[in-house]
Order: structure tokens, then sequence, then C-alpha cells
């Protein structure tokens, strides 16, 4: 089981810049690249929520479950 990040393609779809992303919603580029990559450990509710009203998606739009 693994958890898929699908960041960067919502990014892609609402033309915006990781760089953008993480100056509006206070986190470091580093953080944010460390979240796209897949390589987070976890991530906390109120991160995932700034990036769900910054870019305005769902959960879901963000994060996928894939079974092996």
């Amino acid at each position: 089981m693994r958890i898929i990040v699908n960041l960067d393609k919502v990014l892609a779809d609402r033309n915006m810049k990781s760089k953008e992303l993480a100056e509006n919603i206070g986190i470091t580029e580093a953080n944010l690249s460390i979240l796209k990559s897949g390589k987070a450990k976890a991530v906390r509710f109120s991160t995932l929520e700034a990036i769900c009203k910054e870019l305005d998606c769902q959960p879901g739009d963000i994060l996928a479950f894939q079974l092996d």
C-alpha cells in the first residue's frame, strides 16, 4: 500500500509554481518538495487545509491510495 501525491498535477492545472504555493501557505519550498516527492512521513491537517484552500481543491485531488 502506498499514498500517491498528485500535487504537481494540481499545481499544473492551476498554473501555479511550487514557490508561489509555499509562500502563500507559509511553508518552506524544501518542505513542500518533500511532500510533492511522496517522501513525507506525515502531513499536518493544517498544512493540507492550507494547500486545499489555496488551490481550491479537495484532499482527494492531492492524495490517492494505491495497492501495490
